[in-house]
């Protein structure tokens, strides 16, 4: 082959292989044209209430780094992955992490909550989400579904289903700690 012909021929290797990228890019997005809650983008902000009333902002919580967990009462691998989230968290919490449990309510019996909480001996602070807004802002399709977000605001790993094992925990905790 002419050393011309090699060069057309990386030429088009070189525009096929950026056609492919632009193609294939994750451009999610939700109905109103915000990307979809994935790493290396800004978490979506949203305000809740714990079932004693306190109420936590996620915005509010920047310079700390975040790990919110959507579950539900009833799904399993949510209950198996809740004592090693309380323990991470009593474990990091005094270097600056929250959890935000979010309980996905609006498809959940309210009633169990409360002897859940009990039940896991849960301190981090448990969010109610009624509306199903939360689920449709972070586009919920499985439970559990966790997002660890940055001191900055900054999604960094997104975990979808569980069981999310201590180490797996401890791995992200330290990195959006950092």
């Amino acid at each position: 082959m002419q050393k011309n012909q090699r060069i057309i021929l990386y030429l088009l290797l070189l525009m096929a292989g950026a056609s492919w990228i632009a193609l294939s890019a994750n451009t999610t997005t939700t109905t109103d044209g915000v990307s979809a809650p994935q790493a290396g983008f800004a978490a979506p902000d949203f305000t809740l209430s714990t079932p004693t009333g306190e109420t936590y902002t996620l915005s509010e919580l920047r310079g700390q780094a975040v790990l919110v967990n959507l579950w539900a009462t009833w799904c399993p691998p949510c209950q198996a992955e809740m004592p090693a989230i309380e323990k991470m968290y009593q474990e990091y919490k005094d270097q600056g992490f929250i959890v935000l449990a979010v309980d996905m309510t609006y498809q959940d019996n309210p009633l169990n909550v409360v002897p859940f909480i009990q039940e896991y001996n849960l301190t981090l602070p448990i969010l109610l989400e009624e509306t199903g807004d939360v689920a449709a802002l972070y586009q919920l399709r499985s439970l559990p579904s966790s997002y660890f977000i940055d001191r900055a605001g900054i999604i960094r790993e997104v975990v979808i289903g569980g069981p999310m094992s201590e180490a797996l925990l401890r791995t992200r905790i330290e990195q959006i700690l950092q």
